[in-house]
């Protein structure tokens, strides 16, 4: 089982937020069902948030056996070009849906594409433009 992760589940380690200590134990069940992986984007994102650079995320990543893909493949853009683009028609048109970054797409397209599942604090906001994308 292959779990790719989101920005929002790694940068808790460093808020220090409420909801650290759940994520940490349910992250812990999550590595020992399988691989954890993270997109191009997530190591993006972590490293541009207040208490993260490159070093320190990728200290980060060893000390918790998380690889990141670096390589995408044409697949996971295209899927995540076409997904985005359907949003911004719903957008455009009335669909009421908050703003959404092109990230979040390749994100989630990756999950799909690459990985057997994703761990996000945001599934209902990747529910709707992934439906058949396994969310934890």
């Amino acid at each position: 089982m292959r779990t790719a992760l989101d920005t929002n589940i790694l940068s808790l380690f460093w808020s220090g937020g409420p909801l650290a200590d759940a994520i940490a134990a349910r992250l812990s069940k999550v590595r020992a069902e399988g691989a954890l992986v993270l997109s191009a984007p997530v190591f993006v994102e972590l490293s541009a948030i207040p208490t993260g650079d490159p070093q320190r995320v990728q200290k980060l990543l060893r000390e918790m056996t998380i690889t990141v893909d670096f390589d995408l493949g044409e697949d996971v853009w295209q899927l995540a070009a076409a997904s985005f683009a359907a949003y911004a028609i719903r957008r455009r048109s009335g669909g009421g849906q908050p703003k959404r970054l092109p990230a979040d797409f390749v994100i989630a397209s990756h999950a799909l594409l690459q990985a057997d599942r994703l761990m996000t604090r945001d599934a209902t906001r990747y529910a709707v433009d992934f439906p058949n994308l396994r969310l934890i």
